[in-house]
């Protein structure tokens, strides 16, 4: 998808004239809607180690690196060498040669001359490859794909980002009681113009100096198109980024097990994380929960144990729950000095997990795949796992238009301005999510309404709905499945039947979700249901569900079934 960007000027940090006040001017893309913001920073140390963090969270890459090749690579130019002497030699020879058959010596100086003039040469060919490697945006792009997406809203303003690898999100929210009295503002979302030096500028912000942080409107109140520092990028997002985006706002409005970490516990588990690196498996965090106690999270695979003191879980009795990639958590490390309390939203086993570093007036979400390598594009079929419901297009239309106009509500408040129950509500506002008009404030409890892109996303850019969801409606319609037996406990319900004359079984949690099954179909045998559930399974819960469709279709980027 390609992504059209203007901007004047540079994002910067500049020097007040007089004094020792400063201000942080962000350039917003003059394409998006007027977005400006001028107010002074109450806390720029705070901010800025959470600003730090966020740009961590970008730059995280922990997919496979080739291992170290120094030795091997010390070895060919020790070959190299050994080749170069022998070509030295025979030069000589070749040279003595020709000297004595044309009865002329070489100029004097001309080999100096020659290897003077070639490092010339590649003085300037490295230079200018530095130079390029420097200012290219293409290679920011590879780090940072889209830039940095700012809301500013009524209450909060935040920073949403997404690493290189597609693994990790991350959500700086600023409360507006962690800035002063400012300008008047304009409430929207915009892309900002970021790079590395804006990232040094931000190391620079001290305590004892005034910053006032500034998006800059500017280029909304002149002709601008002629300026000399007006520029316009366009950019092309990798395949799956989007996507993947969008897919991290849905996981975040969907219901899970939320548990209180204390920083001591998140300090000792980052300690031991950065100084052990698992060689054997599993390499997973497991989180033993058991309702009025403190939360325990285990390391395997040196099932090292860290019991949370101070805090109790108070949520329903659990399996054991593991995620996977923990070393994406070492960019919390920064926040450890600033953080109150982390609060930990699971999913569950395999599933995406959120944490909230919760800093005062600032808190900081960071989203994680189930794994490393298994990122939101290609990761786990969020949707298929949500409980089933009905979304029409008018609800979708009157859940929109509503948080447009308030700009963020509650759950409850959304039940009582549409009268629609929580199952229809909650699947309607993930689908806005997915399609880039809304998203959980998970640390305010609060959804809001933000664009991503100017317009709702559609088919065209995020792709085609989960193939298994498709094909489970299609059997759904020849009736092809059948509830044999139903059992209740007080987990939930598990269910058996057959589809497509295939044995199934799955247990659908108290909240409507699959929590685990069994298939025997190509699908659960490679993924089991980290990837989603298979069409079997969909087609069964679907079947056993009241609030099953009698058929589906695909409009506008979202699932209506009707």
């Amino acid at each position: 998808m390609r992504i059209n960007f203007a901007y004047l000027g540079r994002s910067q940090l500049i020097e007040a004239s007089a004094g020792n006040g400063r201000t942080l001017a962000l350039a917003p893309n003059l394409l998006r809607e007027r977005v400006s913001f001028d107010a002074p920073l109450l806390h720029p140390l705070r901010f800025r180690e959470a600003m730090s963090a966020l740009h961590d969270v970008v730059i995280n890459d922990l997919r496979f690196k080739p291992r170290d090749r120094s030795g091997y690579e010390e070895w060919t130019k020790q070959q190299a060498a050994a080749k170069q002497a022998v070509y030295r030699r025979e030069l000589e020879r070749a040279k003595q040669e020709l000297e004595t058959r044309h009865d002329r010596t070489m100029p004097p100086g001309f080999e100096q001359t020659f290897e003077q003039t070639r490092k010339r040469y590649w003085e300037a060919r490295f230079k200018l490859a530095s130079l390029l490697r420097r200012d290219d945006p293409d290679l920011w792009r590879w780090l940072m794909p889209c830039d940095p997406v700012i809301t500013v809203a009524d209450d909060v303003v935040f920073f949403e980002c997404f690493s290189a690898d597609e693994s990790s999100y991350g959500c700086l929210s600023v409360s507006r009681e962690a800035f002063g009295t400012g300008a008047a503002v304009s409430l929207g979302t915009t892309n900002v113009d970021y790079s590395w030096d804006l990232y040094n500028h931000f190391q620079s912000l001290r305590s004892y100096r005034q910053t006032r942080f500034l998006i800059d409107p500017a280029g909304f109140e002149v002709k601008t198109d002629a300026a000399p520092d007006y520029r316009e990028e366009k950019i092309d997002l990798p395949d799956g980024w989007l996507r993947g985006f969008m897919t991290t706002q849905e996981a975040m409005g969907m219901p899970g097990l939320a548990v209180r970490l204390s920083r001591e516990a998140v300090y000792s588990a980052l300690a031991f994380l950065k100084r052990h690196k698992a060689k054997t498996s599993p390499r997973a965090v497991r989180f033993e929960l058991l309702p009025g106690q403190p939360p325990t999270i285990v390391l395997e695979p040196w099932e090292q144990r860290i019991v949370s003191y101070g805090t109790t879980y108070d949520g329903p009795e659990t399996e054991p729950i593991r995620i996977w990639g923990a070393r994406r958590l070492l960019v919390l490390a920064r926040l450890l000095p600033l953080a109150e309390q982390f609060d930990v939203q699971l999913l569950g086993t395999g599933l995406p997990s959120f944490w909230i570093a919760r800093m005062g007036e600032m808190n900081l979400t960071l989203g994680l795949s189930g794994w490393t390598t298994n990122d939101w594009t290609r990761g786990s079929a969020l949707d298929l796992l949500a409980p089933p419901a009905t979304i029409s297009e008018a609800l979708l239309l009157t859940v929109g238009r509503l948080l447009q106009q308030r700009r963020s509500m509650s759950l409850a408040e959304l039940g009582s301005a549409t009268g629609t129950s929580e199952p229809a509500l909650t699947a309607a506002l993930r689908r806005l999510a997915f399609a880039g008009q809304v998203i959980h404030d998970l640390p305010h409890g609060v959804f809001r309404f933000r664009q991503v892109m100017p317009l709702a996303l559609d088919e065209a850019q995020l792709g085609p709905e989960n193939p298994e969801l498709t094909a489970a409606r299609h059997l759904m319609l020849k009736s092809e499945a059948t509830v044999q037996t139903m059992v209740r406990t007080d987990r939930g319900v598990v269910l058996s039947g057959t589809v497509e004359s295939t044995p199934v079984e799955i247990m659908v949690d108290l909240d409507g979700r699959i929590r685990r099954g069994k298939c025997v179909c190509g699908h659960f045998r490679k993924f089991g249901i980290r990837n989603g559930p298979c069409r079997h399974m969909i087609a069964l819960r679907y079947l056993s569900s009241s609030d099953r469709p009698a058929g589906a279709s695909r409009s506008g980027g979202f699932v209506s079934l009707n």
